[in-house]
């Protein structure tokens, strides 16, 4: 059989190695890739934005599956345009990746299908935004509409904070048309979770839990980014809770998009605030979260090729979906200075066994693997406690060499303190 997975990062390297498991596949590609990636599929210098090429690549070499990972080419359509040559996919098709490409979209739906989540307002005109902000209750949320590589996001502890959000998102256009409407949204409070499900529309089956350090800087201070580390299982998301959400947003968020003849196929992810009222819907994204696949998956016991085949055919109530009793930790080695600015280009030397080492950011020169990222690697270590797994990740970080790496030394303190 032969597979292809769309995208670039961390992400993907944690799918290939997990698609890998499967003999049936006989090729595996990776589209673009990465230098890290490189030794578990062949990558093909095809940008993952890139419809025409993905599908001209599809057809010469007779692609049997396709895994699209990034939200880019979801929201633009690729598992479209696959689907139209006979391929098939996992991952939502244009009109159900809206989910994620739209933020007033799914504020909007939430807010029609009483998920709950925070209140919100929604603008497209930056003197009304600021006008709003002037009794806003403060701190505040500040979110472009659109994809902003995870960065579109900004908890604005003062008003004037508030505002210069909205301006660089609505008139410097940092985001691009991404900035075109902003919503401003309650701050909630309370332990945030992450929940990724496989759902076919018909059956949802979240995956293990977990919960990704966003900020930069130790003690969550700094600036956000796309994940500096991830543990799971998150020790907040208690079997009740685990229950409530499955009753409340899980399956209303399911049968909300049938209802608005947006079937969602492929893996739904639910970023959670564990609140003093209830837990409530801080974002969802159509795909796997990065890096909460660098812990999800190697836990996942079950083949990842079946189930994602079962959730394309929608089939997944006859799939098993199983995951270990262990718990994982990833800490993401970045290049100093990110998320702004970055140096590119270090050598990067790797432990004799780094198999549980996700390669987000680096290439391949002369054989030798050198950063080309603002993240660069995930480290990954899964033991039977949390603790365990914490305390191996760092180990391993030890014996990952390269200049101007940085990390946070605090993954998984607070969810350590919660399990006092």
């Amino acid at each position: 059989m032969k597979v292809m997975v769309i995208g670039g990062g961390g992400r993907e390297h944690t799918i290939v190695k997990k698609l890998k498991e499967n003999p049936e596949i006989t090729e595996l590609y990776a589209l673009p890739g990465n230098g890290g990636i490189a030794e578990d599929a062949v990558c093909v210098d095809i940008s993952a934005k890139d419809i025409d090429g993905v599908v001209a690549f599809a057809k010469e070499k007779a692609i049997d599956f396709a895994v699209v990972a990034p939200d880019d080419p979801l929201v633009l359509g690729m598992v479209d345009a696959l689907n139209a040559i006979g391929v098939d996919c996992f991952g939502p098709d244009k009109k159900a990746a809206l989910i994620e490409g739209s933020k007033v979209f799914s504020k909007n739906l939430m807010k029609k299908y009483n998920i709950p989540t925070a209140e919100y307002a929604v603008f497209d005109n930056m003197a009304k935004a600021l006008e709003y902000l002037e009794t806003a209750p403060i701190p505040t949320v500040v979110k472009a509409d659109g994809l902003a590589l995870g960065k579109g996001v900004v908890i604005a502890e003062t008003r004037e904070a508030a505002k210069d959000a909205v301006r660089s998102m609505m008139e410097d256009k940092i985001f691009g048309a991404s900035g075109d409407h902003v919503v401003i949204e309650e701050f909630l409070t309370g332990p945030e979770v992450s929940v990724l499900a496989f759902t076919d529309g018909k059956t949802m089956v979240p995956m293990i839990s977990s919960m990704d350090h966003k900020r930069a800087l130790d003690g969550d201070k700094g600036l956000n980014t796309g994940g500096m580390g991830t543990i799971a299982p998150n020790p907040y998301y208690t079997e009740a809770i685990a229950t409530e959400c499955m009753e409340k947003i899980f399956l209303p968020t399911m049968e909300a998009m049938n209802k608005e003849d947006r079937t969602f196929r492929g893996c739904l992810y639910f970023g959670l605030m564990l609140t003093p009222n209830g837990p409530k819907v801080i974002e969802y994204n159509c795909r796997f979260g990065d890096p909460e696949t660098q812990v999800v998956l190697p836990l996942l016991e079950s083949d990842l090729l079946t189930i994602m085949r079962h959730v394309s055919a929608g089939t997944l109530a006859e799939a098993e979906v199983k995951f270990s009793k262990k718990a994982a930790c990833c800490v993401i080695m970045a290049s100093a200075g990110y998320p702004k600015s970055y140096e590119k280009g270090f050598p990067i030397t790797l432990p004799e066994n780094h198999s549980q080492i996700f390669v987000a950011g680096a290439k391949q020169k002369d054989g030798q693997l050198l950063t080309d990222g603002g993240r660069v690697l995930g480290v990954t270590e899964v033991a039977d406690t949390l603790a365990e797994a914490v305390e191996k990740s760092y180990e391993t970080v030890k014996t990952v060499k390269f200049e101007n790496a940085y990390y946070r030394k605090d993954i998984g303190s607070k969810a350590l303190a919660a399990e006092v």
